[in-house]
């Protein structure tokens, strides 16, 4: 929190100079909205949890009375500002699906970690803010405190929630990291906006491992993108083959929505160009990963935070799935690795795979 007294700022110049610097720093979408608990939004939360649809992301439930509305979490916030960074790819997402020799890392973790660079740069326009308003308070989020991102962003008018439940903009497509900021500063709101899903359910028939129950909602125990990233444990075999080649988060849903076409790439921070060691990577090269090499090769991504084991678990999945007979050998070398779930997969990926 930032805290500071003195001068008056006249408020609707400040909102609009507020959203020039906020565009300076990077963002492409800026939107304001009022900080009160929404009902609706608070019943959805709970009823997604009473479902057991978040899994094992048991931090979900601990604070849904304080992720259920900002003035749930901060009594004093009195606006939302929501903002959004483009991250838009330049090649298509979906490019690897038939080439089972690499591995699929979804776009957002192709590049720089979106949490330091988002947060750097809301952690910027916050010290701008209370420069022009030293009487006000605030705080900064950015998908790793207790706070609905994608409902406020909605309400502000970045974008509405689709059918997949992302962050859907005619501007940026799917393409969007979102952050926050609450404010004790009541900045007059945007018009929330409009769903314009329609009758589309591009993104409902490409899941594979059909983790929409129905539009709107997502059994995150179904996802891929949970499934590789969040769930720590051997991934259920029924979803295995579903998850082909992917070994960090999914892309499918996102990638088939109409919306993407008005997405420019040149839009997108820098910071988020993809490195190119990720964009196609083999999977005979990250089997052979300990958790040194692991470490080293992705200082500075997303893909860290889950560690070696749950990475080169992912790995095997893919290369069990592959039939790629050059695999055998790699995945027969983590049959006796020391960690049990990598070793189970490795024994499952070495029965699929075809003898060397």
């Amino acid at each position: 929190m930032v805290n500071a007294v003195s001068t008056f700022v006249p408020l609707d110049k400040l909102q609009k100079k507020l959203v020039m610097r906020a565009r300076e720093l990077g963002f492409v979408s800026v939107g304001f909205a009022s900080a009160q608990d929404d009902p609706v939004r608070a019943e959805r939360l709970h009823e997604w949890i009473a479902a057991n649809h978040h899994g094992d992301m048991g931090w979900m439930e601990d604070r849904a009375d304080v992720r259920q509305g900002p003035q749930s979490m901060w009594a004093d916030a009195r606006s939302i500002i929501a903002l959004g960074m483009a991250y838009t790819p330049e090649h298509d997402p979906m490019a690897l699906e038939n080439k089972p020799d690499r591995a699929r890392i979804s776009v957002y973790a192709q590049g720089r970690d979106y949490h330091h660079t988002v947060k750097k740069a809301l952690k910027a326009l916050a010290r701008w803010l209370v420069e022009q308003a030293p009487n006000s308070e605030l705080k900064v989020f950015v998908d790793t405190a207790p706070v609905m991102e994608k409902p406020l962003g909605e309400a502000a008018g970045l974008g509405w929630q689709g059918k997949h439940t992302n962050m859907v903009s005619r501007k940026h497509g799917n393409w969007l990291f979102l952050g926050a900021i609450y404010s004790t500063l009541p900045f007059a709101p945007d018009e929330p906006h409009e769903d314009r899903c329609g009758s589309c359910n591009a993104c409902q028939v490409a899941c594979p491992t059909d983790a929409f129950p129905s539009p709107y909602k997502l059994d995150a125990r179904r996802c891929i993108s949970y499934l590789t990233i969040e769930h720590s444990g051997p991934i259920p075999e029924e979803f295995r083959t579903a998850m082909g080649n992917r070994i960090y988060g999914c892309d499918d849903c996102l990638a088939v929505c109409p919306w993407n076409k008005f997405a420019d790439a040149a839009a997108r921070n820098a910071a988020f160009l993809p490195r190119a060691e990720l964009v196609a990577p083999r999977l005979a090269e990250l089997l052979a990963l300990d958790d040194t090499r692991f470490r080293a090769l992705f200082s500075g991504s997303p893909i860290k935070r889950i560690g070696r084991n749950r990475f080169v678990r992912n790995c095997l999945i893919a290369a069990g799935n592959s039939t790629d007979v050059k695999l055998a050998a790699p995945v027969a070398a983590l049959r006796n690795d020391p960690d049990p779930v990598v070793a189970e997969a490795a024994e499952w990926a070495a029965a699929r795979l075809p003898a060397g």
